[in-house]
C-alpha cells in the first residue's frame, strides 16, 4: 500500500546510522569524563571543553524545560558514559589508595598544578584589578582552612553514622557536581577536601557486606549530585555572565589552594612516618607526570577551542546571508 523510493529507504538508513553512531560516540565521550570525575585533580568540565561537548552540555541543562526531549536525547548517553566509567575506575583506585598513597596523592596533586598555568593566563586575559586579589585570595584560604577543622579529616559514612549525615553527604553530592559543571574544578578533588573522598569509594565495596546502608547513603550522593548538576550549572552561567572576571580569579584561588589542601589531608591521615625513600621518589616523578599531562590536556583543549572560533569570526556576511537563504528555501 505505500510507495517508498531506494531513495527515501537509503535516507532512512543512513539517518539511523548517523543517529545510532552519535549515541555511542557521547557514550565514549561520556566515559571519559567520568574517569576524570573520579581523579581528584582532573577537571571533568576541563575534559569535556577538549571533546567539544561543554557548550551543548550547559544549554541542554539550562534549557532542559523548554527542549525536555531534545535535551534529554544529548545528556543521557553522556551520563550513562560517565556512570559506566566511574563504575570501572573503582577498583584500581581503591588498589593505588591502599597500596601506594603516597604517590597517588601526588599524582592528583601534579594534576591541579599543571592547570594553574591555563587557569592564570585565561584569567589575566580577561583583565586584573586590586579587588580581584580578594576574590582569589579568599577561596585559597578557605580550601586550606578546611583541613584544620577539627573533625573533617575523613568522614563517617559507616552504619553508625548520624541521622544528619544523610543530609551532608546529599550536599556533599550537590559540590561534587562542579566537576562536570565548572572547567578546572575537580568534584573528586572537593570530596577528598571534605574528607568525603576515600569513604564514599569504600561504600561501593560494602554493598555486598551493609547493602541497605551502602545503597541508602550512595543514593543521597546520588540525588544531592543530579540536583547540584543542573542547578549549579545555571549558577555558573549566571556568574559567568554577570562576574566573569572575579568568578575566573575564585576558582584560579581555589585550584591553588587545594594542592597544599590535599598534601595535608595526607599527612594528617598517614603521617609523616609512613613515607620511605621509594615513596618519596615515586611521589616526585607521579607529580611531575601528573602536572605535565594536564598542562598538555588544558593546551590542546585551548587550541582547539581557538581553532573553532577563528571560522566564526572570519565568516563574511554574504556567507551567512548564503546560508539563511538556503535554509529558508
Amino acid at each position: 500500500m505505500y510507495n517508498i523510493s531506494v531513495t527515501g529507504k537509503i535516507k532512512y538508513q543512513r539517518e539511523h546510522t548517523v543517529k545510532a553512531k552519535d549515541f555511542l560516540v557521547n557514550i565514549l565521550k561520556g566515559a571519559a569524563i567520568g574517569v576524570a570525575m573520579i581523579i581528584p585533580g582532573v577537571s571533568g568540565g576541563t575534559l569535556a571543553v577538549l571533546l567539544n561537548v561543554y557548550d551543548k552540555m550547559i544549554e541542554s541543562i539550562s534549557g532542559l524545560r523548554k527542549h525536555f526531549l531534545q535535551s534529554i536525547k544529548f545528556l543521557f548517553p553522556i551520563l550513562l558514559g560517565a556512570a559506566l566509567a566511574f563504575a570501572a575506575a573503582l577498583v584500581p583506585l581503591n588498589l593505588a589508595l591502599d597500596y601506594a598513597p603516597f604517590p597517588t596523592i601526588l599524582l592528583f596533586a601534579g594534576f591541579m598544578a599543571g592547570s594553574c598555568p591555563k587557569l592564570f593566563s585565561d584569567d589575566k586575559k580577561n583583565g586584573f584589578k586590586p579587588t580581584d586579589i580578594i576574590a582569589a585570595l579568599l577561596p585559597l584560604v578557605a580550601v586550606i582552612g578546611i583541613c584544620f577543622i577539627p573533625g573533617m579529616s575523613e568522614a563517617d559514612l559507616s552504619p553508625a553514622m548520624p541521622w544528619f549525615g544523610y543530609i551532608l553527604i546529599a550536599l556533599i553530592g550537590i559540590v561534587a557536581s562542579c566537576a562536570l559543571v565548572v572547567p578546572g574544578i575537580s568534584g573528586s578533588m572537593l570530596l577528598m577536601i571534605f574528607g568525603y573522598y576515600e569513604p564514599v569509594l569504600r561504600l561501593f565495596r560494602s554493598i555486598f557486606s551493609t547493602p541497605l546502608h551502602s545503597i541508602a547513603v550512595l543514593a543521597c550522593f546520588a540525588l544531592g549530585a543530579i540536583a547540584g548538576f543542573f542547578t549549579i550549572a545555571k549558577l555558573m552561567q549566571l556568574l559567568l555572565t554577570k562576574l566573569p572576571r572575579g568568578t575566573g580569579w575564585a576558582i584560579f584561588g581555589f585550584v591553588v589552594g587545594s594542592i597544599p589542601a590535599i598534601i595535608i589531608t595526607f599527612f594528617q591521615k598517614y603521617g609523616a612516618g609512613s613515607l620511605n625513600a621509594l615513596q618519596i621518589s615515586l611521589g616526585v616523578v607521579a607529580f611531575i607526570v601528573g602536572a605535565a599531562a594536564t598542562a598538555a590536556l588544558t593546551f590542546y583543549a585551548s587550541k582547539r577551542i581557538s581553532a573553532k572560533a577563528q571560522p566564526c569570526a572570519t565568516q563574511e556576511p554574504s556567507d551567512i546571508s548564503g546560508e539563511e537563504h538556503i535554509d529558508g528555501e
